[in-house]
């Protein structure tokens, strides 16, 4: 039996896995791989305290740190994935695809994927132009025609971020309604001189070299196909949380996001935390999935040692 149970190896994962070795809190880690989605990125610019670090390097990182730490302490389950947990008669039974294991508490800290673009080349230019993270991989346009797919909140603020370098912003909407956005941040970016917006559009197909440098785009009420210069496309069409494992568990969002009190990141099931962006939190990047790890793991401390 451990005392804690955490499942999933990015940012959110390893924070609370070096907390729980240095509180010497028995663990089980359970994670696939290493990084969460931070390994699609080329260049992660906003990692605090490294001005820049490529994913797959930042997951070496990750992984070099908790094994510092882990010792005898922390039993790392690397390139397992957990496929269900279930209250048990004495805490949590955590089962993967290679065995079983009991733990008092368990942090949920998953994450989640990407919506891919399903046109031809999207695929073949992912990590090539295709990106998914302004905050991350912005700054990699500055001076370049960029366009954003996607007319929720989270479009037009990557627009918002990326008119602060790029040559040109252009957002594609499938719609003429923009009911998904915030009025005002819709204006705000509207208003930019280096900003175009095309309603009643959609994306076709990705064309490049060997990065991107063009997409072709269809007017859904003429027909007519276009193709935009774009050194960089960025997709802001959703995100799914890898919450599955607890869908019969916990409470959930009406996106699959486990809902958590903000202020400890409890979920609805007493002995159940979740941190990152498998969690209903407003924002979603790495340093604040590390943070609410962080808050989590010190709740869980405290309800360990005093039963509550």
């Amino acid at each position: 039996m451990y005392d804690l149970a955490i499942i999933g190896g990015g940012p959110a994962g390893v924070a609370a896995g070096v907390y729980a070795a240095r509180k010497r809190l028995k663990t089980v880690f359970i994670a696939e791989t290493f990084g969460g989605q931070s390994t699609d990125s080329l260049d992660i610019q906003n990692w605090i305290g490294i001005p820049h670090i490529p994913g797959p390097a930042l997951a070496k990182a990750l992984e070099a740190h908790l094994r510092e730490y882990a010792s005898d302490i922390v039993d790392l389950k690397a390139g397992e994935r957990a496929a269900t947990v279930e209250k048990s008669a004495t805490g949590f039974a955590i089962t993967t695809q290679k065995g079983s294991y009991e733990a008092k508490t368990v942090l949920i800290a998953t994450g989640g994927s990407r919506r891919k673009l399903g046109i031809p080349g999207a695929e073949q230019y992912e990590n090539k132009g295709i990106v998914y993270c302004a905050s991350c991989d912005g700054p990699l346009f500055a001076g370049q025609d960029t366009v954003v797919i996607g007319a929720g909140n989270a479009g037009f603020e990557t627009a918002a971020q990326l008119l602060a370098y790029a040559k040109s912003v252009t957002l594609l909407n499938r719609s003429s309604a923009f009911d998904k956005a915030d009025a005002k941040t819709v204006e705000a970016v509207r208003n930019h001189p280096n900003m175009t917006i095309l309603a009643d559009t959609e994306p076709v197909e990705v064309k490049g070299t060997m990065f991107v440098n063009a997409l072709t785009v269809k007017n859904t009420k003429t027909g007519e196909t276009k193709d935009l210069p774009a050194g960089g496309i960025f997709v802001e069409i959703g995100a799914l949380p890898a919450t599955g494992l607890v869908k019969d568990l916990v409470e959930f969002d009406p996106f699959n996001h486990i809902k958590v009190d903000p202020r400890t990141q409890r979920a609805s099931v007493a002995g159940v935390w979740a941190a990152g962006d498998c969690t209903d939190g407003l924002y979603h990047q790495n340093n604040i999935a590390a943070g609410d790890a962080v808050k989590a793991l010190e709740d869980i401390y405290l309800y360990i040692k005093s039963g509550s």
